[in-house]
């Protein structure tokens, strides 16, 4: 183990085969493989499992470090690693399919695009405002077409700047319809898909997020930490009643805090028992945090959907008949 440990972090990062080389002599008695989750561990991963080898993805962000040390390096991090994972201590992240990881993957583009556009077409609306005056809304924007330039700026170098970002803007548009169309073609069968959409207000995109950004749901402890790991619960620490200070509020994952504040917003809209819930929540409290609280319901009502394989019921989670 101490060789491997040493090998792991000095071998080239890029050559499958050489780790491969290295871990033959071994192979009949390892347990498994140990891979930090760092943002390039697709193709490690990938050839480990070709080749017969169970990587294990560490979860770096839990991975207890040793302390009290004067000095340590990628060699001591890698013996330490096989430590906990002989201890059975060694916190692991979950490996999605590879054909759903890709779909999920693709799903991450999407939003990438669409922010894209955002930034984009806030970039069209200020060039217009700086030589204008006249703040026009973004709905009118997605609709300007190079004819329909204000007449009154006519510097032909900026009229050339706004015709550009209209055709981005144009590109981005088509780009964004052909992902999801694209990944839509290996969602629509699962039934999973189907049952994520029986929550009313819950359209394609935002079935397909929760989706593949939850992964197989069994391998959240209990709905608890799937709500957690939604960002949908408090970051805090208390004391004797006080508050002490917050925790790690991006403990989570991104795309399901955004999903879910999308779902509570289309539920409030569509879902009278929800309303009534955040009007309740709402006097009470603020807006902010009602809109939380319905977040953080629909998140566990989510949870034991894709568990139990049972479709969406306002009436049991709000209380009332939607």
């Amino acid at each position: 183990m101490r060789r491997i440990a040493r090998f792991w972090t000095s071998a080239c990062p890029t050559q499958l085969g050489q780790v491969l080389r290295e871990l033959e002599p071994f192979r009949e008695s390892l347990k498994g493989v140990a891979v930090e989750s760092t943002f390039n561990w697709y193709w490690l991963a990938n050839g480990l499992e070709d080749h017969g080898y169970q990587p294990r993805l560490v979860n770096t962000c839990a991975a207890k470090q040793y302390e009290g040390l004067k000095f340590r390096n990628d060699a001591h991090d890698a013996r330490w690693i096989a430590h906990m994972m002989r201890l059975g201590i060694l916190p692991l992240g979950s490996i999605m399919d590879r054909e759903r990881r890709a779909v999920r993957d693709l799903l991450s583009r999407r939003m990438r695009v669409v922010q894209q556009r955002v930034q984009n077409l806030l970039q069209l609306k200020s060039m217009i405002a700086n030589h204008t005056g006249e703040m026009i809304p973004a709905s009118k924007l997605k609709k300007l077409e190079a004819d329909e330039i204000p007449a009154s700026i006519t510097d032909p170098l900026t009229r050339r700047s706004i015709v550009s970002a209209l055709r981005i803007q144009k590109v981005l548009k088509d780009e964004i319809a052909d992902l999801q169309k694209t990944a839509y073609q290996f969602v629509k069968q699962e039934e999973d898909y189907k049952l994520l959409r029986t929550i009313k207000g819950v359209g394609e995109l935002l079935a397909m997020v929760i989706l593949y950004e939850t992964g197989d749901v069994q391998r959240f402890a209990s709905v608890g930490n799937y709500a957690s790991y939604c960002r949908c619960v408090q970051s805090k620490y208390e004391s004797n009643g006080k508050k002490k200070g917050v925790g790690n509020r991006k403990n989570g994952n991104a795309y399901l805090s955004w999903a879910f504040a999308q779902t509570a917003h289309f539920a409030i809209r569509f879902q009278p028992s929800a309303r009534r819930f955040y009007d309740k929540k709402s006097r009470k409290t603020n807006a902010r945090i009602a809109a939380s609280a319905v977040s953080h319901k629909l998140a566990r009502a989510v949870y034991f959907m894709l568990r139990d394989k049972v479709p969406y019921r306002t009436e049991l989670l709000f209380g009332a008949t939607g």
